[in-house]
Order: C-alpha cells, then structure tokens, then sequence
C-alpha cells in the first residue's frame, strides 16, 4: 500500500474542507452578529499498514465565540452586548440565540430581529412595544422602557462552554443546552445605539486562504510523485519482453 498517496488524499481532503469555511466566512464579513466558523482537525491511526500512519481527518466544524467590532448607530432599536451573552428570539422549534441585536418594531408593536423574528424576554416570551410611545430606552440589564412605563426586558443569556452550537441562518445559533438567564449585569451588559458586527478578521482569513491553498498544491505534488513512483515500480516489476 502506498501509503503516502492516501495521507496525502486525505490531507486534500481536510484543506478542502478547511478553503469552504474561509470562503463562507469571508462571504459573512460583513454580516452584522455573524459568528465565524472554525475547523477542528484531527488525526485517525490507519489500522490497515503494517506500521502505523496517520491520517488527517476531513475536520469538525464550530462556531467562534469571539466578539465581533461594536459600531455607534444611534437608533434605539439597535443594541448590543458587552460581555459574552446572547440576545434569544422564536425560532420554529424553540429559542434561537444571536449576537445581532438590529432590531425593527412592527405596527403591532412587536419586537422582531432583522429576519422578522421575534425577539424573547429572559422568560422565553415575546417582547411588545406600543408603537405610538415614541422611541423605547434600553437599560443595560434589557429592560425596556417607553415614557416613564416599563415595557418588557430584552433577554440576555449565557451559553455554556459545553453546548454544542448550530449554525441557523446567518447570524443565529441553536445550542445543545438551554441558555441560562444572566442576572448579574456586572461583567456584561446590554449597550444602546450600538450594533455588534462580524467576528471574522478579514486579513487573518485571507492569510489562512492562502497557506491552506499552498499546503493544498504542496498534497497535489505529493500525490503525482507518489503515482509516478508506483508507476516506475510496475514498470520494473513487470515481465520483460
């Protein structure tokens, strides 16, 4: 077994996988709350050669929780978080999470995100404004005021470190265990006329493109002088006329 042939196959394999998440975050630079996708690459021990060879596996993606640029907008619906929260609005089978806290209000009053979702208090319900009391307040802990009235509180929560994220839509994610509610605002907050964009570093990205890219062109050679070796060894190997 030519050993080197299939590592190197494998490897194409991986920076593949690796060249369509720089892409699609690169796409997403601009996408306000986007949360970029990383690659975890692994190695899986070939039980098939007599001596043990390593093989780089295709990769598991997750989502980075680093925080992304805050950019003073100055609308009072557009709010972002300080600190490591997430903002929740209902999605179709249960509570979204997202950094993206560009929020509209329909005619009805209802608070919705950029998508028309609507956005969640800390109990898991819809959020309502009245539409003819002018602009809301937003406190840092999300309480939500109109005049001298307290309307609703925006929702803020945390995600543990364990939960597995999935990716919904552009800047939205499921978790694999329910969000827990912050109530101590000290460490982070909900900041008012600021949006939160995306988290990817276009240069950073661009840098990693182009060395995956090298390292993809440097299996490719790998592969053709490994093809070329086996074929000179049937060559050699075989009968003589």
């Amino acid at each position: 077994m030519q050993s080197s042939l299939y590592v190197a196959l494998s490897a194409q394999v991986a920076m593949e996988r690796r060249l369509n998440t720089i892409a699609n975050n690169v796409a997403n630079m601009n996408t306000g709350g986007f949360r970029a996708d990383e690659v975890k690459f692994e190695e899986i021990l070939s039980l098939a050669a007599k001596e043990n060879v390593s093989f780089a596996s295709s990769g598991q993606n997750f989502i980075s929780r680093r925080t992304g640029p805050m950019t003073k907008t100055d609308n009072p619906l557009d709010v972002a978080i300080q600190g490591d929260g997430w903002f929740a609005f209902q999605g179709p089978s249960g509570p979204i999470y997202t950094r993206d806290g560009r929020f509209k209000m329909n005619e009805n009053g209802d608070l919705l995100t950029v998508d028309g979702y609507r956005v969640l208090d800390a109990g898991g319900a819809p959020i309502a404004l009245d539409p003819m009391a002018g602009s809301p307040i937003v406190g840092r802990d999300g309480t939500v005021s109109q005049g001298t009235n307290q309307v609703g509180a925006i929702g803020v929560f945390n995600l543990r470190s364990e939960s597995k994220l999935t990716r919904f839509g552009n800047s939205g994610v499921l978790s694999s265990i329910p969000g827990e509610v912050v109530q101590d605002f000290t460490s982070s907050g909900v900041q008012q006329g600021f949006s939160e964009g995306s988290n990817v570093n276009p240069v950073l990205e661009m840098t990693k493109m182009i060395a995956v890219q090298r390292s993809f062109d440097s299996a490719a050679t790998t592969i053709q002088e490994s093809e070329s070796t086996f074929m000179d060894a049937i060559r050699s190997l075989g009968p003589s006329s």
